[in-house]
């Protein structure tokens, strides 16, 4: 693989993770030096027990994890993860002033740039001290996700 693919590789969960690395729908070799990590095998655990917890019952779980556009507006706030390590849901925010819940790719996430070319970077600093609703009720009256 030539050096430029290398670089371009990202590393969506850690490689010690029970979830499946995806990338672009395939399952990606995992190589830590030259990708960026966005979930840690512990968030990702918990977003597939909240998942799990979801099918059996409804549920209205606190956000596990926050993504964010370090130079746009976007962001979003997850709860779950399907089976498939790859499907998101929760609340996502392009930065267009709809906010909505909804279900997201961590693939394709992991690839958008914002205005000045940086990735989408995780706020390692977020902790929910509400359930999603609660979120998605704030995000809708002032248009944008406060979190």
């Amino acid at each position: 693989m030539d050096k430029r693919k290398r670089a371009q590789r990202i590393q969506l969960i850690s490689p010690e993770s029970d979830v499946p690395c995806l990338q672009n729908g395939r399952k990606a070799r995992l190589r830590t030096e030259d990708k960026q990590m966005l979930l840690t095998r512990e968030l990702a655990n918990q977003l597939r027990r909240n998942s799990d917890n979801s099918e059996t019952a409804q549920h209205d779980h606190k956000p596990v994890v926050k993504f964010f556009t370090p130079d746009a507006n976007a962001t979003w706030l997850f709860s779950e993860l399907a089976s498939d390590g790859d499907t998101l849901f929760g609340l996502c925010d392009l930065g267009h002033g709809y906010p909505e819940l909804g279900y997201a790719s961590l693939a394709e996430i992991s690839t958008l740039r914002g205005r000045l070319g940086l990735l989408v970077e995780r706020d390692h600093h977020f902790t929910a001290d509400k359930p999603l609703s609660a979120y998605a009720d704030a995000a809708r009256s002032r248009s944008r996700i406060v979190a």
